[in-house]
């Protein structure tokens, strides 16, 4: 370290805390370690009594915290990413919409494999709300090399959308078929509005076309069809998929046209779901625990729908680690291991 004037120290990193005294009111750090001294500092600093400071001299190929920490940020900020400057060394990353976010989880896994890098993020797929925070960066020590940074941005160049990245939801088409025979009769009331609905309303989505079909399979590949020729960007299905002789709901789908990309998994509640793809149309068949449980597989997939996220049988197979619900007494989905999946 090396000692200079304080009027000359502008720009300088600062190489130790400075306290400051306010005798009977205050007594703690006014500057920490790593401070780099601004011109608005210096009257702070004589009115403290310091009229030296011993400033932290960097090697040619050292880099301070800092900067270090804006540039990790900027190499792993993709799409819908905005940066806060850097304090204390650390960076946070926020999203400017909302939407789906997306992490390359394997290349994460890399760069905190880097000695003295940090990055820590929220869950790959959690749905985002614009401005929140999905992640932070920061070195371990007050310095760095340099070559440590152009390692991590080297890396990250490699990722043709960043490491990180919100992809924004789209307005979508929503149709909705809703079945079961004693529903279509009148004899149990229709609980689609306030259950699945209300949910499709909070993504700032609507269902422009709900109908009603009794547990009929050509009724129901007909309801299929009309919604489709409606302009469904996606069509929500309830009732009858389970595996009893009389659910026709899944028979409908597929004598509509349906192509079932997967049927059954791992996730509780949601086992009996049913993803699947009617041209350009995503169709999602909902098992009844949407109407009982608070959160199900409805909450998981319809995010990644809203965002065209492609999802594979391999995704589905991965959530089964983390798939169980708690069923907590008071329910803070999605800040919970349900629906992360295995990394």
């Amino acid at each position: 370290m090396k000692r200079i004037q304080v009027q000359e120290a502008v720009g300088h990193v600062l190489g130790h805390d400075i306290t400051k005294i306010i005798p009977g009111t205050f007594k703690g750090v006014a500057f920490k370690k790593g401070h780099v001294i601004r011109e608005e500092d210096i009257e702070e600093l004589l009115n403290i009594g310091k009229y030296t400071v011993f400033a932290l001299e960097l090697g040619h190929d050292e880099v301070h915290e800092n900067e270090a920490g804006a540039r990790l940020a900027q190499a792993f900020a993709g799409q819908n990413i905005r940066l806060s400057e850097p304090k204390e060394g650390k960076v946070t990353l926020y999203a400017t919409v909302d939407g789906l976010l997306k992490i390359e989880v394997e290349t994460l896994f890399g760069v905190n494999s880097i000695d003295n890098i940090t990055m820590s993020t929220l869950h790959t797929n959690s749905p985002v709300k614009q401005d929140q925070v999905v992640a932070a960066t920061r070195i371990i020590p007050l310095t760095i090399p340099a070559q440590t940074v152009e390692q991590v941005e080297r890396l990250c160049s490699q990722l043709p959308e960043g490491l990180i990245r919100v992809r924004p939801f789209g307005h979508k088409r929503i149709g909705a078929l809703v079945t079961g025979t004693e529903i279509f009769e009148g004899r149990t009331r229709d609980g689609f509005d306030e259950t699945v609905g209300r949910k499709v309303e909070s993504y700032g989505q609507s269902v422009f076309k709900k109908i009603n079909a009794p547990d009929d399979t050509d009724k129901i590949s007909l309801a299929i069809s009309r919604l489709k020729a409606l302009g469904a960007d996606v069509i929500v299905v309830t009732g009858g998929m389970s595996v009893d002789p009389d659910d026709k709901t899944r028979r409908g789908l597929m004598e509509a046209g349906v192509k079932v990309l997967f049927y059954g998994t791992p996730i509780l509640p949601g086992a009996m779901f049913l993803l699947g793809q009617l041209g350009r149309t995503t169709v999602m068949g909902l098992p009844a625990c949407v109407f009982y449980h608070p959160n199900t597989i409805f909450d998981i997939f319809f995010p990644r729908v809203l965002a065209d996220d492609r999802i594979t049988k391999e995704d589905m197979i991965r959530l089964g680690h983390g798939g169980l619900c708690r069923n907590c007494s008071v329910c803070v989905f999605p800040v919970c291991a349900f629906g992360k999946g295995s990394a």
